[in-house]
């Protein structure tokens, strides 16, 4: 073997995904979304910038500094830390909770330290990456069942030889924004003594009363063979993770999640942060209310420029399928170009021929952003030959 050029193949590969429409680029922006209406990030209740969340973690890294300095079983769980275990538990209905450094984190932490080489793990064939790397971390057998079907996960399970299983889906998913039918999936799990992880990262802060997710929605809060998975990043505008369950869940993850003991606490100002979103929270019910109802809204205006999305969202994402990569991207910078930002996905993140824009609803969208988003979409319709008034 010849030595070479270490680097040509990554090159080599750079080029080949630019050729597909499917290279990525890092955009830094601005505070303020370089003007532009923010339809893009994951900040559903608007909390991202609220003044109260900043002061919650200001107050944080003035007590506490601005690192945990340890893992969480070293020295790196603070009153703080176990003060957002109790409250996220007790806004899910769930009996304990365990938070970790990142949403990720969280679902490596509950899917490989609750599932091993002698079990089964069902997993949705359009769950979150996170999922995804759990599944090949966890070492089970993994069987991928078609996107929602009970049925499948119902003889999976009836078929296996592994004494133990875990079923595992995304609350809402991520790109197309549907629910998953989280209650018919319990009944399955439960009739075949399994256990049913739930992602409730699109979900919570906009789902269910109080918008205390899609579990605690469908009836499952506290149910012991349910475990909650979360982030922090999204609904509540700050940092981090958590998993919820019963007791002698956390306690496993406690002792053998390698995601929770290896890595770093959360960051004392993030926590901070976290804590003050779930004061708000609790003071403005309506938050969930507001972004679900604009959400719906959005669709809507897609729907009548005849674009293709969905009829009735099930949290705060809404997708607008264009099909082919380059049509994806197209379509976002015109929606740029007439001030509004957008998500902008492409295989692998989608299925071939599904690329998409993502638009995400916020509490905070008012008219005059449904204005600017209307003027956008009314663009890419026209781009796409789809518009229903041309």
């Amino acid at each position: 073997m010849t030595a070479g050029d270490p680097l040509a193949r990554f090159r080599a590969a750079a080029e080949r995904r630019a050729q597909a429409g499917v290279r990525r680029r890092l955009r830094p922006r601005g505070p303020d979304h370089d003007g532009l209406v923010d339809l893009a990030s994951n900040d559903y209740l608007g909390l991202a910038r609220d003044p109260r969340l900043a002061a919650g973690a200001i107050a944080a890294a003035r007590e506490w500094g601005t690192g945990s300095a340890g893992s969480r079983l070293v020295c790196g769980t603070t009153r703080l830390h176990a003060e957002l275990d109790r409250r996220l538990a007790d806004l899910t209905g769930s009996a304990a909770g365990l938070v970790f450094s990142s949403g990720f984190l969280a679902n490596l932490g509950a899917v490989a330290g609750l599932a091993g080489p002698a079990d089964l793990v069902v997993s949705d064939q359009v769950n979150h990456a996170s999922i995804v790397d759990a599944c090949r971390l966890s070492r089970s057998r993994v069987a991928i069942v078609a996107h929602r079907d009970v049925a499948a996960v119902e003889r999976v399970l009836a078929e296996r030889d592994e004494e133990h299983a875990v079923v595992v889906t995304d609350a809402v998913f991520s790109v197309d924004g549907d629910l998953a039918p989280l209650a018919e999936l319990h009944r399955a799990v439960r009739a075949h003594g399994a256990l049913l992880v739930v992602d409730e990262a699109h979900a919570l802060g906009v789902v269910g009363d109080g918008g205390r997710g899609a579990a605690y929605a469908a009836g499952l809060a506290g149910e012991p063979d349910v475990v909650l998975t979360l982030t922090l990043s999204k609904s509540l505008g700050a940092q981090g993770g958590a998993v919820l369950g019963a007791p002698e869940i956390i306690d496993t993850l406690v002792d053998t999640g390698r995601s929770f003991i290896f890595d770093t606490g959360l960051n004392p100002p993030a926590v901070g942060a976290a804590l003050a979103a779930l004061d708000v929270l609790a003071a403005e019910p309506d938050l969930p209310v507001r972004a679900r109802d604009r959400a719906r809204r959005m669709a809507a205006l897609a729907a009548e420029l005849g674009l293709e999305t969905t009829a009735a969202p099930a949290a705060a994402v809404v997708p607008v399928v264009l099909g082919e990569p380059e049509a994806a991207v197209r379509a976002a910078e015109i929606c740029a170009r007439h001030g509004v930002r957008v998500g902008c996905f492409r295989p692998p993140s989608v299925p071939k021929g599904r690329a998409c824009l993502r638009l995400t609803a916020r509490a905070s969208v008012d008219e005059a952003d449904l204005t600017t988003l209307r003027e956008a979409l009314e663009a890419v319709a026209a781009s796409t030959g789809r518009s229903l008034h041309t």
